[in-house]
């Protein structure tokens, strides 16, 4: 029997894979929520290890959230996540922990990279200044992984998801991410009957976007894998313009009237698509559609909202 550690389980992230792994023989889940376990101190993280000794961590907790998030608290981004990830791997190494998988974000490549992006483009230019701070953490993160592996032969790799999307998203209006925003303004537009709804930036962005169920499953498969790169792109490798998305969401939520763009807003980088050639030499793909996930996640927002369960 695996014991394994999901840090962050409540999450987007962390509740697919709970879902995923529940459905994995031989896995015991540990799990911990933030009222039991305050995972930016390194002491409490370091007796919570030692005493419960899993086999195998994946650390997806994280402090998250949109542009404006990012732009209105870079302090706490920056120094919640690098108190996470520096408890996380320094305890998981003390406590003797052999496999960790750390997830970061495709946002710690550069602004300019160039497109799609390679895992070796890293740290080659500088970050988007609307989420730097979130960027610079979850390279801590990633490089904390590959030098305790480096250095003591643990099994600590990263994966760098791109930008993620499915059940248990963040729904705030002003805090959350292109996707939900998105799905919540139609939805709220169109049970008001608005005559139209206006979207941020020029709509030129272009934006890759995986279902958190794809990636909790790449993660099962990289933690089976012997021998996995010190850090991996997970995505799709396709990405449509932020204006597509748009116009895929008023449609999955039956919003009739029209769509402006408030240009004063600001567009982010203009495009994030990442490379998953090694991934998918590796032997993995993601499965889940577009239009398909974004439609099954509309459904389960209506049935959070219905519920009261939303995270707003």
């Amino acid at each position: 029997m695996t014991k394994l550690y999901i840090a962050g389980h409540h999450g987007m992230v962390g509740s697919a894979l709970v879902r995923r792994f529940r459905r994995e023989p031989g896995v015991e889940l540990l799990l911990r929520d933030r009222k039991q376990l305050d995972l930016t101190s390194q002491s409490a993280v370091a007796a919570f290890l030692t005493a419960e000794k899993p086999d195998v961590a994946i650390i997806a907790a994280a402090k998250v959230g949109g542009i404006h998030a990012n732009n209105t608290f870079p302090a706490e981004f920056l120094h919640d996540n690098l108190a996470i990830a520096a408890s996380a791997v320094h305890g998981a190494w003390k406590a003797g922990v052999k496999r960790l998988l750390f997830l970061g974000s495709s946002c710690i490549y550069p602004k300019h990279a160039a497109q799609p992006m390679t895992e070796d483009c890293l740290l080659t230019g500088p970050l988007e200044p609307t989420n730097e701070a979130y960027a610079i953490a979850k390279i801590a993160g990633l490089k904390l992984c590959q030098y305790y592996r480096k250095q003591y032969g643990v099994d600590y790799h990263s994966a760098m998801p791109t930008n993620l999307y499915g059940p248990g998203d963040n729904y705030h209006p002003k805090n959350s991410h292109v996707l939900p925003a998105l799905i919540r303004r139609f939805d709220e537009a169109r049970q008001a009957a608005l005559p139209e709804v206006v979207a941020w930036g020029t709509g030129s962005p272009k934006r890759e976007f995986l279902h958190v169920d794809d990636l909790a499953d790449a993660c099962a498969f990289l933690l089976g894998h012997a021998s996995p790169p010190d850090w991996i792109n997970v995505g799709t490798g396709s990405d449509v313009s932020i204006r597509e998305l748009t116009e895929i969401v008023a449609k999955v939520t039956g919003y009739p009237g029209r769509i402006t763009w408030d240009t004063a807003m600001p567009d982010g980088t203009p495009r994030k698509l990442l490379d998953v050639s090694r991934l998918t030499a590796l032997g993995w793909q993601a499965k889940i559609a577009l239009v398909d996930g974004i439609t099954s996640t509309y459904q389960t927002y209506l049935a959070e909202k219905q519920a009261g369960t939303l995270r707003v």
